[in-house]
């Protein structure tokens, strides 16, 4: 059985933004897979690196934040949230040198490359072990 790396539109608001689903591995929401050769090639070891340690924070952002808008009903509220969310989110990025574009393609690329895959997923690991 094949693992992915899981994404999942942040809040329902931001749509191109794929957050983790949660380790190990996850099918909540299939990314769609490139060629290997094609994605795969073009990612550096330190674009890795940086995406390990997104992954793991905007783990965490969903965490926090998913139950938080579960229980609000006032659509201010929700877009407030939501707004907050959002600017921790590409506050994270930012802080690793990348942007939704570029995480969306290392997601893509490591969800279409089993080799990639697992060395991506030895970084999580490896960052989830630091915390």
């Amino acid at each position: 059985m094949k693992k992915f790396i899981a994404g999942g539109v942040i809040l329902g608001t931001i749509s191109t933004l794929m957050l983790p689903s949660g380790l190990p591995l996850a099918h909540a929401q299939q990314v769609p897979r490139q060629q290997p050769s094609q994605q795969g090639n073009n990612i550096s070891e330190e674009e890795l690196k940086a995406f390990a340690k997104a992954y793991k924070e905007l783990q965490e952002i969903r965490l926090k934040y998913e139950p938080t808008l579960k229980g609000v009903q006032d659509p201010k509220e929700i877009e407030r949230i939501q707004r907050e969310a959002l600017s921790r989110v590409e506050e994270t990025l930012e802080r690793q040198g990348l942007n939704v574009e570029s995480y969306n393609r290392i997601l893509v690329a490591v969800n279409g490359d089993e080799q990639l895959r697992k060395k991506t997923l030895k970084l999580i690991e490896e960052e989830q072990k630091r915390s």
